[in-house]
């Protein structure tokens, strides 16, 4: 069973060395490695891994997710499943590794650390200590995810120590989320046993974090890109650093994964063998994965590219199964089951409706600014005009309604305001909305707004359009969160939306991916939670006006 030989210019990265060798691969594994007369035109590498990733965001299942990473020469990722386990809790959790058991595809998990993210937005299910040691047993679930809970660790919080503390019983690694965070407050964060952190967005927070001894991930997603700031690091901190997506959406995937990181760091000078630690070897011994470095007894789990500058893939193996030739998967889509937690009552213009007291004429309210390319965003204020006692988008200043609506329970929609998404008509909503994945929703009046929130709750998940009286969705029925469709399919109705989204008026890059950060409440400095409007710094609810 998976006998075979092939022969290439092997790249040895922990070695530092490239000769021209055949593998003999018997029964998955690498059996040998001969050195050979060579050298050939191809060469062989250990496969790239996603040191993490939300599988969810890609709007995949995890197998699908596989059927098009693999194409792209990633084997294995590191995945947070924190997003379905905001909606469904444990069950969310094993419905992911179950998935995604289903491809050769080395998928890892970790045991969610913050679900729910903060108690001031509601989300679907909550996972507890308990839950987090037993999760910690099973083989798939290799770290507990992100703590993005720092104020916790900083403050001792009893949970937040308590499950810190039965990773490190388990003799798991645990990944951190601190953007921001610098000096003192940093030091004892890492001190209690924060391993990564994947939210730096300046190389000086960086630096300091490699200083008190965290390995750095440089993050490049669909919204969130600290690619340019970061590859400096890895000059000095080869054996720190790691290449991740964090979130990335159909689209983009299907262009391209870790491959293209790799790509642009080598045409930045950047040592070669220094750039395949990043992208193959480290995130394996830090996670302990069960995943090939292209040596003898390891998994047969390798890639076949064409030369060392352009990394143009030409195969993928994985345990000694050929699953990507030639720029087209070779693993059958699977048929994925619904999972879902989604109870929400169809709402009517008049629920967006935000009125003003008294007889005033103006009123100066709180904005959230977007940045493209960054979950951070700004804190601006904007007058706009009172009409019959309420208050309105206005396109004129770029400032538009943004609202949340509780999808696990009735309730009032939260409302607030937003700069940056440059529309000029119409509206969009998405069920995708970091971390409690309410329903979010962005447009330029409330009738619109209303048909785009309406949409999703009619799919019970899903992304959409409103454009006049044109109405576009993408359903994701799998916890709200993801599709059951071919991922080549879901990229394509999804580009068709993103396109919509952009003909509204707006220039950002991606303005679901956008959108879906604008309630992520442990990212400064403003946001809005199906509660209300958030003010990151000070941690707590604030006012619109």
């Amino acid at each position: 069973m998976n006998n075979f030989q092939l022969s290439g210019n092997l790249i040895d990265i922990l070695q530092q060395e490239i000769y021209p060798a055949t593998l003999h691969i018997e029964n998955g594994r690498i059996r040998r490695i001969e050195r050979s007369a060579g050298p050939y035109e191809q060469y062989l590498l250990p496969g790239f891994v996603d040191a993490h990733v939300h599988i969810e965001s890609s709007m995949l299942t995890p197998a699908e997710f596989a059927r098009l990473a693999v194409v792209h020469g990633t084997v294995g990722t590191i995945s947070d499943p924190h997003e379905i386990a905001n909606v469904l809790g444990v069950p969310g959790v094993i419905y992911m590794m179950e998935n995604g058991l289903q491809t050769p595809f080395k998928s890892y998990f970790g045991a969610p650390s913050c679900v729910p993210a903060t108690s001031f937005e509601t989300a679907g299910a909550t996972v507890d200590v308990k839950d987090v040691a037993d999760l910690l047993q099973l083989p798939q679930v290799k770290y507990l995810s992100e703590m993005m809970n720092f104020p916790g660790v900083l403050h001792k919080d009893q949970e937040v120590m308590a499950k810190i503390a039965v990773a490190k019983a388990a003799g798991k690694p645990v990944d951190g989320h601190a953007p921001g965070l610098r000096g003192e407050a940093a030091q004892q964060y890492i001190a209690a046993g924060i391993s990564t952190d994947h939210e730096c967005f300046t190389i000086e927070e960086a630096l300091e974090k490699l200083q008190y001894g965290m390995h750095i991930l440089i993050r490049e997603g669909s919204a969130a890109r600290n690619f340019d700031a970061l590859i400096p690091l890895l000059h000095d901190h080869p054996e720190k650093i790691m290449f991740c997506s964090d979130d990335k959406h159909p689209d983009s995937l299907v262009e391209g994964h870790i491959n293209l990181l790799v790509r642009r760091a080598l045409a930045l000078g950047i040592d070669l063998f220094k750039v395949l630690r990043a992208a193959c070897v480290n995130p394996v011994l830090h996670y302990k994965m069960d995943v090939g470095l292209l040596r003898e007894g390891d998994p047969a789990d390798f890639v076949v590219v064409d030369n060392t500058t352009e990394f143009n893939v030409l195969s993928t193996y994985i345990n000694g199964i050929q699953v990507a030739a030639a720029g087209k998967t070779l693993i059958n889509s699977v048929k994925a089951g619904i999972v879902n937690n989604f109870d929400c009552r169809r709402q009517t213009p008049e629920d967006f409706r935000i009125p003003v007291d008294g007889d005033a004429q103006t009123a100066v309210v709180q904005v959230i600014e977007a940045l493209d390319g960054q979950l951070i965003t700004n804190r601006i204020s904007a007058t706009l005009p009172v009409k019959d006692g309420a208050l309105y988008s206005d396109p004129s200043q770029d400032v538009l309604k943004l609202a949340v609506v509780n999808r696990y329970q009735p309730a009032p929609a939260a409302l607030g305001f937003i700069r940056n998404f440059g529309f000029t008509k119409g509206a969009v909503a998405s069920s995708v909305a970091h971390d409690s994945h309410n329903i979010i929703a962005v447009g330029v009046d409330d009738e619109s707004l209303c048909a785009a929130v309406n949409a999703v709750i009619r799919e019970r998940g899903g992304i959409s359009v409103v454009n006049g009286d044109e109405v576009q969705v993408l359903p994701l029925p799998v916890a709200g969160l993801m599709s059951q469709l071919d991922g080549y399919v879901v990229a394509e109705r999804y580009s068709a939306l993103d396109k919509a989204a952009k003909e509204l008026g707006s220039e950002l890059g991606a303005p679901f991916m956008t959108l879906s950060f604008m309630a992520l409440l442990v990212i400064p400095h403003l946001k809005l939670s199906d509660k209300g409007l958030f003010d990151g710094d000070g941690f707590g609810f604030v006012s619109i006006f």
